[in-house]
């Protein structure tokens, strides 16, 4: 009696609302994915990419609920990879193939699975260093490749600047399948990248750096595809930045051989 009692209760605090809420936002964050694939599919490329986009805004609502409602269950990291795989990986590759790419049926297909690959084989990675203790990016407050949400918006940027600009050399099938392939070896790259961790601004910069938060919002909502293309173009400027900034925190780690102080751990988010 005593046992079956403890499994009932076992089983309503799986249930409970506070479990609920950041696993349901991850399946929101997954229909969005796939939503995306039916927009591509009737030639809707604008509400493809825009659905993708909703998708990585709930993937960084999700991690964050489950920690404010202290609800992190390993079911629900298994659901965020699932969902990050499809939302990030599967999607965009067939969103660009049915774009552009099936123009090169071949070499289009190569790059399209290539790029969802490429996804899945990061977030496995992800997940298989979980619980290891030594991962020298991670101590040092960087991420490891460009995490997965960040590839699907980087692998969107011929489309962005087709969808701005109207010029059909954005939409090349064969530079649109290179960039693609290159996007892809970014995300399983062992390249250190900034994380938000690392992205404090001195006090002296911060009222400047809302500002610039204020009208990039502002940006996005007269002009998002050509305000995408700038963020998108920004992002891949940092990485040099983020390389030099982790070999200088490596350096001055190894001369005062003193542990790197250890930042947040990567949110589920960032995988």
């Amino acid at each position: 009696m005593a046992e079956r009692l403890s499994s009932r209760r076992r089983l309503a605090a799986g249930l409970s609302m506070r479990v609920f809420v950041p696993n349901a936002i991850t399946a929101a964050a997954l229909c969005s994915g796939l939503t995306g694939i039916r927009f591509a599919i009737g030639g809707d490329y604008e509400r493809a990419v825009q659905a993708v986009i909703l998708a990585g805004v709930l993937d960084g609502i999700d991690g964050r609920a489950a920690r404010m409602l202290k609800a992190q269950t390993r079911f629900g990291a298994e659901l965020d990879s699932l969902a990050d795989s499809i939302s990030f990986g599967v999607a965009p590759a067939l969103i660009v193939y049915l774009w552009t790419l099936h123009q090169v049926p071949s070499l289009g297909w190569i790059a399209a699975l290539a790029f969802a690959i490429c996804c899945v084989l990061r977030l496995a990675r992800f997940n298989s260093r979980m619980d290891q203790l030594d991962q020298p990016h991670k101590a040092a407050g960087f991420l490891t490749g460009v995490p997965a949400p960040l590839g699907a918006g980087l692998g969107f940027l011929p489309l962005y600047l087709w969808i701005a600009s109207g010029q059909p050399i954005f939409a090349n099938p064969v530079l649109v399948g290179v960039w693609m392939v290159l996007m892809a070896f970014l995300m399983i790259s062992n390249l250190p990248t900034l994380s938000w961790a690392r992205m404090r601004p001195p006090p002296s910069l911060r009222l400047g750096v809302l500002a610039v938060v204020g009208l990039t919002v502002a940006a996005l909502l007269v002009e998002p595809w050509w305000t995408l293309a700038a963020i998108t173009i920004v992002y891949l400027a940092l990485i040099p930045l983020g390389i030099s900034v982790y070999l200088k925190v490596r350096r001055q780690a190894r001369r005062s051989a003193i542990p790197v102080p250890g930042a947040a751990a990567p949110e589920v988010g960032d995988a």
